[in-house]
């Protein structure tokens, strides 16, 4: 029981946990901010076109309603959060990439003989298959 313990506490204080904890506590705190973005700036906006508030648009069926207006304001607050994150997300692993050197391209470990298109050892002056030199 202790080794199961022991186990959660290094997965529980690894620093990529920790960083998405701190990074949830954030989004949570901002997605109040794009909700708010929303509801009270881009829905009223787009309601002057409905001629209502926008999030109150409706469907009626069957004796249900079917609140469109607060589904599209959803799907509004998802793009902009999605979009907020991409640009967040670009911007770090450009960051990151500034101190990295490219990586060096690698030389082939094979290639093909010209006469008769066996695949050889790229250090190889004489093909195994054919005995051709290269």
């Amino acid at each position: 029981m202790s080794k199961f313990f022991k186990e959660f506490r290094e997965f529980a204080l690894h620093g990529n946990v920790i960083n998405l904890a701190v990074g949830v506590i954030i989004g949570v705190a901002f997605q109040g901010v794009i909700s708010s973005l929303t509801d009270n700036i881009i829905s009223p906006i787009i309601g002057i076109f409905a001629k209502q508030n926008f999030d109150y648009l409706q469907l009626d069926v069957l004796g249900v309603s079917l609140k469109y207006g607060a589904f599209i304001t959803s799907v509004i607050n998802f793009l902009i959060m999605a979009f907020v994150v991409f640009l967040i997300v670009r911007t770090m692993n450009r960051v990151t990439a500034i101190g990295q050197k490219a990586p060096e391209p690698t030389k082939p470990d094979t290639k093909l003989c010209a006469y008769c298109l066996s695949e050889i050892n790229a250090g190889a002056t004489r093909c195994p298959a054919c005995t051709s030199e290269l």
